[in-house]
C-alpha cells in the first residue's frame, strides 16, 4: 500500500522530537492530518528522570487512548506531602485519590523516557513521518504555508509549521529577541532502584510524592516504574552563579547547599547522579506565539521553572488545543482554515501559560524562604485544609479551548499577613 510519505506533501511540519513535538504530532495525526516531524539528534530519546503528570494532562492522554499504558509504565501515588527540609515536619498534603475524584483523572508519575517512548510509538502507529539528523536553522513564511531550512541545505514546506524546538528556539527569534532568564538554581537528579534507598536507615515514602522545602534549596522523592525505582531531585541556589562564575552548580556546591537539612535528605544526597546537572532557566512570558503559518509550542513558547511540575503538561496541552481548533476549522473537503485555527490557539494558550510561568517563579520563592519568612510560610501551609482545592482548580481542571473557559486564578495571601 502506498502511503502519503512516498512523495506526498505533509500538511504540517513539526520541528523537535521531544515530548512537546511528539504530542503535537500525535494530536494532529489523530485528526487525520499528514505530519512530518524533524528531530535534530541521530535517534529519538529523552534524557532525565521522573515527570509528574497532573489530571489536566492524564485527561488528554486518555483522549488519545494512552492513559492505561502510561499508568502501567508509571505509578499512581497516594499523596503529595510537603515537608520542611530542616526538620522534616509535614506542612500540607494532597490526597491524590480524592484529587482524582474531583477532577476525574489521576495524578501520575512516570519516567520521562517512558512517556517519550509511549508518544513515539503512538506517532508511528498513526503514520507520522519521523525524520532524524535534521537540524533546523531557519523558518520562513511562504505563499500558502511555511518553509523550514536545515543545516545540510535541505528545505521542506507545509501548510503550517510547529516549532517545538525548546528553550533555545530558533523560531522564537521571528517574534522576539529575548534570552533565557537564569534563576541561579540548579537541579541534580537520580532514578535508582528503591532497594538502594530502603537500607538508608530513614523512612522513605514509597507510595507518595514528597517535597522537602528549605532555605534556598529543596529535595523531591517519588516512586517510578511500578515502585521499583525512586526518583530524587535536589535543587539549590548556586553561590557561584550569583557571583557570575561561568562554571556553576558544581557537585561541591550540591553538598554544601544541604548542610543542616534533615536526615532524609542527607541520606539521599550520596545517591544523586554527579556526572550531570540541569541549570534552571525560564523566559519572560510573551503574548504572541504565531507569525502567519509558523507557531511556537512547548518550551519554545513558555519554558517554565519546574516548581509547578507543568512543563511537559503545558506542551501536551498546547498540541491538544491546537488540534481541537484545527478539527473545528476543517471543512467537508478536508481543507483547514489554518489562519483561523492558529488564531484560536493564539487566543487562549499564551495567557494560560503566562500564569503558569509566573506562578512557578512565585512558588519557587515561597519554597526557598529562610528566617521569619520560612516560619510564616510554614504557618500558612499548615493552616490549609488538605481538601481545599482553591489552589489547584485553576490548573488541574479541563484545559481551556477559549479564553472564557480559563478559570479564575487562585487568591493571594501575603506572608506578612501571617502573625507568628
Amino acid at each position: 500500500m502506498t502511503t502519503w510519505t512516498e512523495g506526498g506533501r505533509p500538511d504540517v511540519l513539526v520541528i523537535g522530537g521531544g515530548i512537546g513535538g511528539l504530542s503535537a504530532a500525535l494530536a494532529l495525526a489523530h485528526k487525520g492530518l499528514r505530519i512530518r516531524l524533524y528531530e535534530r539528534s541521530a535517534e529519538f530519546g529523552e534524557v532525565g528522570a521522573g515527570l509528574q503528570l497532573a489530571p489536566n494532562c492524564t485527561r488528554i492522554l486518555d483522549t488519545y487512548g494512552l492513559l492505561d499504558e502510561a499508568v502501567a509504565l508509571g505509578v499512581l501515588p497516594e499523596r503529595i506531602l510537603m515537608k520542611d527540609a530542616v526538620d522534616a515536619t509535614e506542612l500540607t498534603r494532597l490526597d491524590l485519590t480524592d484529587l482524582e475524584r474531583r477532577y476525574g483523572f489521576p495524578y501520575l508519575v512516570i519516567h520521562r523516557s517512558d512517556l517519550h517512548g509511549l508518544l513515539l510509538r503512538a506517532c508511528r502507529r498513526l503514520g507520522v513521518d519521523l525524520v532524524t539528523n535534521a537540524h533546523c536553522v531557519s523558518y520562513e513564511n511562504v505563499d500558502g504555508g511555511a518553509r523550514t531550512v536545515f543545516a545540510d541545505g535541505r528545505t521542506d514546506e507545509a501548510d503550517a509549521v510547529i516549532a517545538a524546538d525548546g528553550l533555545h528556539s530558533v523560531a522564537r527569534r521571528l517574534l522576539v529577541h529575548d534570552e533565557p532568564v537564569n534563576s541561579a538554581y540548579v537541579a541534580y537528579r537520580a532514578a535508582i532502584p528503591v532497594d538502594e534507598v530502603r537500607g538508608n536507615g530513614v523512612h522513605v515514602h514509597e507510595k507518595d510524592v514528597v517535597v522537602y522545602i528549605g532555605p534556598r534549596c529543596h529535595f523531591v522523592q517519588y516512586p517510578l516504574r511500578g515502585g521499583r525505582m525512586l526518583n530524587q531531585v535536589a535543587v539549590f541556589e548556586s553561590p557561584k552563579a550569583l557571583a557570575g562564575e561561568a562554571d556553576w552548580g558544581t557537585p561541591d556546591e550540591l553538598d554544601r547547599a544541604f548542610d543542616g537539612m534533615c536526615a532524609q535528605i542527607q541520606r539521599g544526597l550520596p545517591l544523586m547522579w554527579r556526572d550531570r546537572r540541569w541549570r534552571m532557566f525560564d523566559r519572560d512570558p510573551i503574548t504572541t506565539w504565531t507569525t502567519a503559518r509558523i507557531t511556537l509550542l512547548g518550551d519554545a513558547a513558555h519554558p517554565p521553572l519546574q516548581y509547578m511540575a507543568q512543563g511537559a503538561v503545558m506542551a501536551i496541552e498546547d498540541g491538544w488545543v491546537l488540534a481541537e481548533h484545527v478539527e473545528a476549522r476543517t471543512d467537508s473537503s478536508r481543507l483547514v482554515d489554518w489562519d483561523g485555527a492558529l488564531a484560536a490557539y493564539q487566543a487562549v494558550r499564551p495567557e494560560h501559560c503566562r500564569r503558569v510561568v509566573t506562578t512557578a517563579r512565585a512558588w519557587g520563592d515561597l519554597w526557598h524562604h529562610d528566617g521569619p519568612k520560612r516560619l510564616q510560610r510554614n504557618a500558612l501551609l499548615r493552616a490549609r485544609d488538605p481538601y481545599d482545592y482553591t489552589f489547584t482548580d485553576w490548573i488541574y481542571g479541563p484545559t481551556a479551548l477559549t479564553p472564557d473557559q480559563e478559570p479564575p486564578l487562585y487568591p493571594k495571601f501575603p506572608l506578612d499577613s501571617v502573625r507568628l
